[in-house]
């Protein structure tokens, strides 16, 4: 019976693979591949599409973000970028219309409602995964008292954190809107540039705390006289969790905020209703939104009355002002916000704040707001 059963598996083993070499073998398919010159081949496997296309917004060179791609006989759609500058990529695509993600690519990055695969095109040292140590990212879910519900944020601790010794600064990082806690660390890469920062001397080892903006799916703007609800979950949960659960230093001269975009507005928030609580202050590609009163005919940002009305006690507090180490903004000279940054900065300066404003190349993508995050965090905690 025994030497019966093992011929019926030698049987059926041989007899699969007849079957498996006469069936029609799917190519290899490798998606997506960057080359030695930077410029990245997207590939998919999809012989019944009708139409597929590339959609990657912070791309250079493509036009309105897509990628035309090109069927070839073995089912197989190709589609290669222009050379591009070095960083991480978000791109998805778009299937007889239909967005899917890339099914070859296990490398992906969240956003506020959905998910994006990611490549990471290597070349600039300060934003690679580099041969120094590394800190951890990791994912937290905390309870929100504030909003009733769980909420996630991502922590970065500085290399040597997990040893259990000494004490260290922290800064909030905030994203922008459509994304979520996940976008600084993956298309964002902060944990490599803390990390390269550190490990080159030019940073102090930090904690890094990248909560969630969103309080809800909807994108929509805060309507006036509206709840709060980001302002609320940081000050009544966001910022007592961590400073009771991490070894943290205490102090205005210890804590940092810096945000982009939608994150930028809302540093300005709650930085400037809290100035007692912050010495580092970022704005990235952002400003106070909001419409105020304009002249006729004029187009400008108008920063909204009742937003300085709200903060006058701090933004008027002369005593608060020597504490404030820095107050830094960048804006790309591309950038939709310029105007707003630069009508912010004249309304601080009309409260005697010193803020420093830096107009770069570019617009309102990844590839400037790493950059600003590379220049901010050195400036931290000195």
């Amino acid at each position: 019976m025994q030497r019966k059963a093992m011929w019926t598996a030698a049987a059926l083993f041989a007899a699969s693979a007849i079957v498996y070499a006469q069936a029609p073998q799917t190519p290899p398919v490798v998606s997506p591949e960057v080359s030695a010159q930077r410029t990245v081949t997207f590939r998919l496997m999809a012989p019944k599409a009708e139409t597929v296309e590339l959609q990657c917004g912070d791309m250079p060179g493509l036009t309105r973000g897509a990628l035309p791609m090109v069927k070839g006989a073995n089912g197989v759609w190709e589609g290669t970028s222009p050379v591009v500058p070095a960083g991480a990529y978000r791109y998805r695509f778009l299937v007889n219309g239909v967005a899917a993600m890339d099914p070859r690519n296990p490398l992906m990055s969240e956003s506020n409602t959905n998910g994006w695969s990611m490549v990471v095109v290597s070349g600039a040292a300060w934003v690679d995964a580099a041969q120094v140590p590394h800190g951890a990212v990791a994912a937290v879910t905390y309870y929100s008292k504030a909003l009733s519900r769980n909420r996630r944020m991502h922590v970065y601790t500085p290399p040597g954190y997990e040893l259990g010794k000494g004490k260290f600064p922290i800064f909030y990082l905030l994203h922008g809107a459509s994304d979520c806690d996940d976008s600084w660390t993956s298309v964002g890469r902060a944990g490599f540039i803390l990390d390269n920062l550190i490990a080159a001397g030019t940073a102090k080892p930090m904690i890094v705390v990248m909560p969630a903006g969103h309080t809800s799916t909807s994108m929509g703007p805060r309507t006036a006289g509206a709840r709060d609800e980001f302002t609320d979950d940081f000050v009544t949960d966001i910022m007592p969790y961590v400073e009771s659960h991490y070894r943290v230093l205490k102090g205005r001269q210890n804590r940092a905020l810096a945000g982009l975009s939608m994150g930028g507005g809302q540093t300005l928030n709650i930085g400037m209703a809290h100035l007692d609580q912050f010495g580092y202050i970022g704005v990235f590609s952002s400003g106070v939104f909001g419409r105020g009163p304009r002249t006729a005919g004029s187009t400008a940002p108008v920063i909204p009355p009742e937003w300085e009305t709200e903060r006058a006690a701090m933004l008027d507090n002369a005593k608060l002002k020597p504490g404030l180490k820095v107050l830094w903004f960048a804006t790309g000279k591309d950038d939709f916000l310029l105007g707003t940054t630069k009508a912010t900065v004249e309304m601080l300066k009309k409260h005697h704040f010193e803020p420093v404003f830096k107009e770069t190349e570019g617009g309102h993508t990844w590839l400037n707001w790493r950059d600003y995050l590379n220049e901010f965090a050195p400036k931290l905690f000195k």
